[in-house]
């Protein structure tokens, strides 16, 4: 079984699949069949409770005991459809995506075995989601994790990917941590609009086309965006080195703040961090240049050099993180930052500029992901914990790959 993380995709393992999407509350499940132009052909392609079955796709009721799935057998999909979308919105109407952490489980039909499992991370305001997509390349089907969010609800989704909706499309998707064209739906059922959400961190670009790689060089991010570590085609496999500055905001303060880096396996398990007290793990294939005390000086304070080509298999997720042992808050730190470096070259692949504090001691920096094609995605975070130590910084670091 695969933990897949926002963009990541699996090929196909069987013909018969279905996605259900489990929560806390009560889910609305659709699927929507797209054609090559991302829309439906017609609202006959847009799969709810109301319209359980379409041409290879069926929506199957969990009757409240359980999720409500969307079935697909990728043999009877008909020609001219490349993408199935599956989307959850709350029952409830008005409800939002905040506090409740939707899960959805990619199994085998025939024997109900789990092929994958996505949980969407950091949502809000969003009253609809696009969970998952099912969708055919170069002959193979696959499935990609998406998690992109929709302040407008299940209209707004639908309006998106050409289904017909009785009421006047509200505002546009306000997150989208990963990839995909955004679907819509068909005769949905009556949605109220939602007020439009305050606006979001920019959102990271798609995966797929158009997805920021380093063929043009160097790649400055923005909170949640992802740039993917392929130059000329190849993934980036070398040694890099991952630079985290600060400097005290306050003239004359010292300000000793700790790097480290966390490393998961496929479960989004714990495999071992690396920080001051242990500057090696994983076979030296992670290292830590050791603490600085201060955060005086120019160029980066603490450096962590992962050797991307000689990680072990079962290592997936790598978060970096910044946190203050002395308890100072990062409203106390200016300028901070991470940047990806090339090893060999010295080269600046990457940089992320921390523009907002929060009265926390501790801060996730940037992830890094291994997808299943083997390249890795560099995504920047900026999300603040309470944490003065690494070891705080496990289990909120495991939920946000």
């Amino acid at each position: 079984m695969t933990a897949m993380t926002p963009g990541s995709n699996i090929p196909l393992t069987a013909v018969r699949v279905a996605v259900d999407v489990a929560a806390p509350v009560r889910l609305d499940v659709s699927g929507l069949l797209l054609g090559a132009d991302g829309k439906v052909r017609s609202d006959d392609d847009f799969i709810f409770y109301n319209q359980p079955a379409g041409p290879g796709v069926s929506y199957r009721s969990g009757g409240g005991a359980a999720p409500d799935a969307i079935l697909v057998d990728t043999a009877a999909v008909p020609a001219g459809i490349e993408k199935i979308v599956v989307t959850a919105s709350p029952d409830a109407a008005g409800q939002t995506f905040q506090g409740i952490e939707p899960t959805a489980t990619l199994r085998n039909s025939d024997d109900g075995s789990v092929l994958a499992t996505f949980t969407p991370p950091q949502l809000g305001t969003e009253t609809a989601l696009v969970v998952m997509e099912i969708y055919l390349r170069n002959g193979q089907w696959k499935a990609r994790a998406v998690g992109q969010g929709y302040a407008n609800g299940l209209a707004g989704i639908a309006t998106d990917f050409g289904v017909s909706v009785d009421e006047e499309p509200a505002p546009a998707p306000v997150a989208a941590p990963a990839p995909a064209a955004p679907p819509a739906p068909v005769s949905a059922p009556p949605v109220p609009a939602a007020p439009p959400a305050a606006p979001p961190a920019p959102p990271a670009p798609p995966a797929g086309s158009g997805k920021i790689n380093l063929d043009k060089g160097r790649v400055s991010l923005q909170k949640n965006q992802t740039v993917s570590l392929v130059k000329g085609g190849r993934p980036l496999l070398s040694q890099v080195r991952m630079g985290l500055g600060w400097e005290p905001a306050y003239r004359g303060r010292d300000i000793d703040l700790d790097a480290s880096v966390i490393a998961y396996g496929p479960q989004r398990n714990h495999i071992d961090s690396c920080y001051f007290g242990k500057l090696s793990i994983l076979n030296g294939a992670v290292k830590h240049s050791g603490d600085n005390l201060t955060g005086e000086g120019a160029g980066d304070d603490e450096v962590i050099t992962v050797d991307l080509g000689r990680l072990p298999a079962d290592t997936t997720g790598l978060v970096f993180t910044v946190n203050s042992f002395s308890g100072q808050k990062f409203t106390e730190v200016a300028k901070a930052y991470c940047r990806l470096i090339d090893a060999a070259s010295g080269e600046e692949l990457v940089r992320f500029d921390l523009t907002t504090a929060e009265p926390q001691t501790g801060v996730m920096m940037a992830k890094l992901i291994r997808q299943f094609s083997g390249e890795w995605e560099m995504t920047a975070m900026g999300e603040f914990v309470k944490s003065r130590t690494v070891r705080g910084m496990v289990k909120p670091a495991a939920q946000a790959l």
